[in-house]
């Protein structure tokens, strides 16, 4: 895989299910249409904002082989592999290598404290098991992500080790620490939908793993930092922030919010969010149907109905 592979926007797909939720595979061509359109850099699935945590192990494999499939090499895929099981987590990396995934991202187990030699065991044990890049994503609500030290440790015994996901504002100088250490070696990408990214374009951060449904927005953003135009980059961000921050108000909210907009730009056929899930209000779904009519009319914003 490139050097330059894993750099830009890298969407998280979400996982299509019909009225009674099961998946719904014939609408994975869509979401993968729509992503080479949008013209972002690989894909990644089934992730959290994937809905992964209600798949069993079945459901994970065949959605990763239907993405794989229907990418039909268009786009690079990045397969998720998050396991609190060491032994289950690497397992599940080496067989998506073996499916065709060009890297791997896999979630450091936070159900329960662990240390960061426990942490740093676990990704070691990841990557030794794979021959392709792999991102390791730190997501940490309680506090307590990962930094430098477990960056550059890492990075000492894994080559394949290429990225760091983090889900939090205010790491720009984390960001610059690692670039600076490692020589530009692991890079970081940036999650919670995408909500810090005009905060940390100027860090140097390697990309953005936001949902689909912006996808192609955050494609233009990403062109007009790489322009250096930071200022029209965030004057677009504002344009799309209000929805990203409603929408990650619960994380069920987004799946939520998510399909909602893809369905509203053509892209999935329903909005079906598998339980257990919230229930979503009469007020809470008429505001974000307010907000995606306002973006859809929006001259050039999302280009109406897809």
């Amino acid at each position: 895989m490139s050097e330059a592979l894993l750099r830009g926007v890298v969407p998280i797909l979400p996982t299509p299910f019909t009225a009674e939720e099961a998946i719904d595979f014939d609408a994975i061509t869509a979401l993968l249409d729509f992503s080479v359109s949008a013209g972002v850099s690989a894909v990644g699935t089934p992730a959290y904002g994937s809905e992964g945590y209600k798949l069993d192990d079945g459901e994970r494999t065949r959605i990763l082989e239907q993405v794989i499939e229907c990418s039909a090499g268009r786009l690079p895929v990045v397969a998720q592999c998050n396991q609190q099981s060491t032994r289950l987590a690497a397992r599940m990396a080496a067989e998506a290598e073996r499916m065709g995934a060009s890297a791997i991202n896999v979630a450091l187990p936070r159900a329960f404290p662990s240390s960061p030699r426990d942490l740093l065991n676990h990704a070691r044990a990841v990557c030794d098991e794979v021959s392709i890049p792999v991102v390791i994503q730190d997501w940490a609500p309680s506090g307590g992500r990962v930094g430098l030290e477990f960056v550059v440790e890492l990075k000492k015994s894994c080559p394949v080790f290429r990225y760091l996901k983090l889900e939090d504002s205010g790491i720009g100088p984390l960001i610059r620490r690692i670039r600076r250490e490692t020589d530009d070696q692991v890079g970081v990408f940036l999650g919670w939908g995408g909500m810090y990214l005009s905060e940390l374009l100027a860090a140097g951060a390697a990309g953005v793993m936001p949902g689909l449904s912006m996808a192609d927005v955050f494609v233009r953003i990403w062109k007009l930092a790489e322009k250096d135009d930071r200022l029209a980059a965030h004057v677009l961000f504002q344009q799309i922030a209000t929805f990203i921050q409603y929408s990650l108000t619960t994380f069920e909210l987004f799946h939520h919010a998510e399909k909602r907009l893809l369905h509203a730009r053509g892209v999935l056929r329903n909005t079906v969010v598998r339980h257990v899930t919230i229930d979503v209000s009469d007020d809470a779904r008429d505001y974000l149907d307010m907000m995606i009519a306002q973006m859809l009319a929006e001259p050039g914003l999302l280009g109406g109905a897809q």
